[in-house]
């Protein structure tokens, strides 16, 4: 990965993790979200109605089409970070 790709993501985190909050409407605010912890289980404790949600946004902000099938979701949404780092990846918008 380049720099620029990681600066990239670092710049997408605190505007992800604000969209998570208000979509959620999580009692975190997006500062506290720590970006390399789960999104799921022990970590954020997110369900897959959150995920639902989270895809939704994602798709209409940043012009991705996630799909409940897809064989990398467990890998996209492992944390804010990855899931950050496919919206850097991936996003039409």
């Amino acid at each position: 990965m380049t720099e620029s790709h990681d600066n990239t993501i670092d710049a997408l985190i605190p505007e992800v993790a604000a969209e998570l909050v208000e979509a959620l409407n999580l009692d975190e605010t997006p500062e506290e979200i720590d970006p390399d912890e789960p999104l799921f289980g022990d970590g954020l404790g997110l369900d897959s109605i959150d995920v639902l949600e989270i895809a939704l946004v994602v798709s209409r902000r940043y012009g991705l089409n996630l799909r409940s099938d897809d064989d990398r979701n467990e890998q996209i949404f492992a944390s804010l970070r990855d899931l950050c780092r496919f919206i850097a990846e991936n996003r039409t918008k």
